[in-house]
């Protein structure tokens, strides 16, 4: 690694203010701090000091990430040999899902920090590191034959649209992820719906067994078909179709533990968002009526199916597009739970409901806050009153 650092060291100078690829500073500096801690001290000024900066933080939240997807490249392999009726070890199951889902990685990251980075050139600012989270995140809740050229497209639509007409990292109202997810959703439909896209080879036109069904449990319990629904543990491990990194609710809590344990995610927000979604679900089944089965199922099964769990683990916690008050917290987590499982159950075209939630949230999260910081003026005013 020496030699790679006197590398760095030795070329540095042509990319600064003066040398003769000044112009790309930011696309080396994004390189650099990559790889290596940047080396800024600061000079003046009043700052807080601390070890975990914001590269650290984002690389803490993709490490979190690691068992969801492990576990889904194994299940993509895993659901791709029961389709078509073969016989295959955990090493085949694995090696079929890394061979499916890292393309969708690399071209996820590719086109996004593309994206970032011209943005940085332009602004002549440095590239913000937030993309290593939404990069990694984008392929997760994918189905997984969704066609390359697609990611790129929706990837770079997210991060122009979501993110860098609002000034980059930090300003966006919107999760850059779940943006690609919908404009995916919309403007796609076809590949993002329906009992093909979740097993990998299914929209191929492979040859498939006779009475196998790619549906999803969600699928299956927006169509009535109670009976097919899998069983609860088949659930909470995650061995059932549905986007890459979202079927196991164990692994998603496996990176919940590591978010919680470092203090990157908000536990308040995660704690709301499933108390939301079992209220929801808990009052769904006292209303149940004949015409529509899906009311009957039972509140905590919708938190083990779909992208609830991820989306309340990975999206909804996340800093920039969340309420920032410790109250505000607990009414947007709750909100987000609530409103996944009410569209989830209430809207026949639409059998999910967290991404549409979390979206919805987003955009009420400054309201949130205003009214919180609002309200504890008042009290305070008043306080200040009766004292003097």
């Amino acid at each position: 690694m020496k030699i790679l650092r006197n590398y760095i060291d030795k070329i540095k100078p042509n990319f600064e203010k003066g040398g003769k690829f000044e112009k790309f500073n930011s696309f080396f500096d994004a390189i650099e701090t990559l790889l290596y801690v940047p080396n800024k001290v600061t000079h003046s000024g009043a700052h807080i000091r601390d070890s975990n900066n914001m590269k650290r933080a984002m690389m803490i939240v993709v490490i979190a990430m690691i068992p969801a997807l492990l576990f889904g490249m194994y299940n993509v392999g895993y659901h791709h040999y029961l389709s078509i009726g073969l016989d295959g070890g955990f090493w085949d199951f694995f090696l079929h899902g890394l061979l499916r889902v890292l393309p969708i990685i690399v071209v996820s990251y590719a086109a996004g920090l593309a994206v970032e980075i011209v943005a940085a050139q332009i602004r002549g600012h440095e590239v913000n590191e937030g993309f290593f989270v939404s990069g990694f995140l984008i392929p997760l809740i994918v189905p997984v034959d969704t066609p390359l050229w697609m990611v790129a497209v929706a990837t770079i639509f997210a991060v122009i649209i979501g993110k860098e007409v609002f000034g980059g990292t930090g300003m966006n109202i919107l999760n850059p992820a779940l943006l690609t997810r919908a404009f995916l959703f919309f403007a796609y439909p076809a590949h993002m719906s329906g009992d093909k896209v979740w097993i990998s080879g299914l929209s191929e036109g492979q040859n498939v067994l006779d009475g196998f069904s790619g549906a999803t449990p969600l699928a299956e319990a927006a169509a009535g078909n109670m009976d097919n629904l899998p069983q609860v543990s088949d659930m909470f491990y995650g061995f059932i179709p549905g986007s890459i990194g979202e079927t196991s609710t164990l692994a998603i809590l496996i990176g919940a533990l590591i978010l919680l344990f470092t203090g990157i995610a908000s536990w308040r927000i995660m704690i709301s968002v499933f108390v939301g979604g079992y209220v929801m679900g808990a009052l769904l089944n006292v209303f149940a009526t004949p015409t529509n089965p899906y009311m009957d199922l039972p509140a905590f099964q919708h938190l083990l199916l779909g992208g609830f769990a991820f989306g309340a683990v990975f999206m909804a916690t996340d800093p920039v597009t969340a309420t920032q008050t410790t109250r505000g917290k607990y009414i947007y987590g709750f909100l987000i739970g609530f409103l996944a499982i009410l569209i989830r159950v209430l809207n026949p075209a639409y059998p999910e409901g967290m991404m549409l939630a979390i979206l919805l949230m987003n955009v009420f999260a400054p309201l949130i806050d205003h009214y919180i910081v609002e309200a504890n003026i008042k009290r305070r005013l008043k306080r200040s009153k009766v004292n003097a």
